[in-house]
């Protein structure tokens, strides 16, 4: 792998398919990846492949609805680790309720992981960024981020913030020379719950019907390295047979 030790990508919400591979490019690249999840422990299989292939890697845990935690986190990376030149939110939380059954507390608890959170981490990595005059923040998005789905009142209204959140950022952020993008994922990612789960749309893979989170992590990679002229704000990305 390349060493570029003088930035720091962090994914938060590093899991075991897209964050995870995010996580892997970035390092491929030569960056320092700082992983985040709840529990420290789930990032350590992670941490120990990237080191196994060369690259240099932190796994720290920290809830990332905690104002408190999010602001010592970022402070701990830039103090400790190095320079953040790309910050990676991809927290998901998508969960389904009719909405007679969907509580205060979960529809308060999905946009605390899915919206709040992702503001928390923009925010300090702005805040990291605006100095130097230059950064890359990825917003990961999902079909709810476009349209309310029956049983998805929570986490539409979740992702709706979140594609507002990062509208607003481009435009704030974008003429100080931070790249602000935000992805679509539109349909199901090869993953053991999509595969232990739903089998009749796992079975879809063989065809290219489940998107591949190597492959989305590329087109990550690729969004940072565009040039200023022709920056992309939003992406979708799609399996061929997923209708929209």
């Amino acid at each position: 792998m390349k060493q570029n030790k003088q930035h720091v990508a962090v994914v938060i919400g590093a899991g075991d398919a897209t964050g995870g591979a995010i996580a892997k490019r970035f390092a491929r690249e030569g960056y320092t990846v700082v992983a985040t999840r709840r529990h420290e422990d789930a990032l350590i299989p992670l941490v120990q492949e990237i080191e196994e292939l060369g690259g240099k890697a932190f796994g720290l845990g920290c809830d990332a609805r905690d104002e408190n935690a999010m602001c010592a986190l970022f402070s701990k990376i830039e103090d400790e680790i190095g320079a953040i030149g790309v910050l990676v939110f991809n927290i998901g939380a998508n969960v389904r309720f009719p909405i007679t059954e969907t509580t205060g507390r979960v529809y308060r608890k999905v946009w605390e992981m899915a919206a709040f959170a992702g503001f928390l981490a923009g925010r300090e990595a702005a805040r990291a960024m605006l100095p130097r005059g230059r950064g890359t923040i990825i917003f990961t998005g999902a079909t709810a981020s476009l349209r309310g789905g029956s049983g998805f009142s929570a986490f539409s209204g979740a992702k709706f913030a979140l594609r507002a959140l990062a509208q607003s950022m481009a435009r704030e952020l974008g003429p100080q020379g931070i790249h602000v993008a935000h992805s679509i994922i539109d349909g199901a990612i090869d993953t053991a719950f999509i595969r232990d789960n739903f089998p009749e749309r796992y079975a879809l893979k063989e065809k290219g019907g489940i998107l591949n989170p190597d492959h989305i992590a590329e087109h990550y990679w690729q969004l940072h390295q565009q040039p200023r002229d022709s920056w992309t704000h939003e992406l979708d990305l799609r399996p061929w047979m997923e209708t929209f």
